[in-house]
């Protein structure tokens, strides 16, 4: 009980005060990769209780082989970003996005771990249609997330960081960047952009045809939902429903836009090319 009022102040106090928070290492020792480090950070409003699992490096292997290069748009602190770097490998390249300046200093700390079997670049910054900067809005003060703005009055909440943050094309920043790279993997998660995300990626996706992963998100209307899905379907992809990040997962075929309304709440969905 005195736990439970503990952290409840604690929380309290992260949604009023706005503060950075550092992360402890924690290890997961898998059947296949051995031990892998994971970087938790310690915000009170930031809920991870999930484990890194053989199984969830085991899902990425399905579409992704050693040395393959892939992006991971909207990667946050690096939850799903490190099983999809094990499945690509220290010799391939994860490219890690993210515009929230306070998870990324936590994204780093996880790109600095399993470098024998990983390697993953963290880049702050957001995926927009053009080079452009906007604010970083939050609905509390830790910024445990949030959303981006191009005003300061937005739906996000309150709290707005010091300083903009810099959006980048995708198709624009690796021809830039990293011209070399062939991209076998895409995964957006953006708190219910991730249409949007695709649709200014959609050139990019016709020219290099990777598998793609978005989410659904609870609170988009059922016609942006529908919409996800034509938009996927529309770049000459077959849709799938899966219920988590895990080689055993439940995978079910979504057919029709009327699909993406069957399940309730955020879910993830994967497309790959025809």
């Amino acid at each position: 009980m005195l736990d439970y009022i503990k952290n409840s102040l604690k929380r309290k106090k992260a949604r009023r005060v706005t503060a950075k928070y550092p992360s402890t290492i924690k290890e997961f020792n898998l059947s296949k990769d051995g031990v892998i480090e994971f970087a938790v950070w310690q915000n009170p409003l930031y809920a991870y209780t999930d484990e890194i699992t053989q199984a969830n490096i085991d899902f990425f292997r399905q579409f992704v082989k050693e040395g393959d290069a892939v992006i991971d748009i909207g990667a946050n602190v690096g939850d799903v970003t490190i099983p999809l770097a094990i499945a690509a490998g220290a010799k391939g390249t994860t490219l890690a996005f993210d515009p929230n300046p306070y998870v990324y200093d936590i994204l780093e700390v996880n790109a600095g771990l399993n470098k024998d079997k990983t390697n993953i670049v963290p880049i702050l910054r957001a995926i927009s249609d053009v080079d452009e900067e906007y604010y970083f809005i939050s609905s509390e003060a830790s910024f445990a997330n949030g959303g981006l703005s191009k005003t300061t009055k937005s739906d996000h909440g309150k709290y707005i960081y010091e300083n903009k943050v810099k959006g980048v094309n995708l198709s624009g920043y690796l021809e830039r960047e990293y011209p070399q790279l062939d991209i076998s993997l895409i995964k957006v998660d953006t708190e219910g952009f991730d249409k949007e995300i695709i649709k200014s990626i959609s050139d990019f996706i016709k020219k290099q045809r990777p598998v793609l992963i978005a989410e659904s998100f609870e609170r988009n209307s059922d016609a942006d939902k529908k919409e996800l899905f034509q938009v996927i379907s529309d770049l000459d992809y077959d849709v799938f429903y899966f219920e988590d990040f895990a080689s055993d997962a439940k995978v079910e075929p979504i057919t029709a836009p009327e699909g993406m309304l069957k399940w309730k709440g955020t879910f993830d969905i994967y497309a790959v090319p025809r």
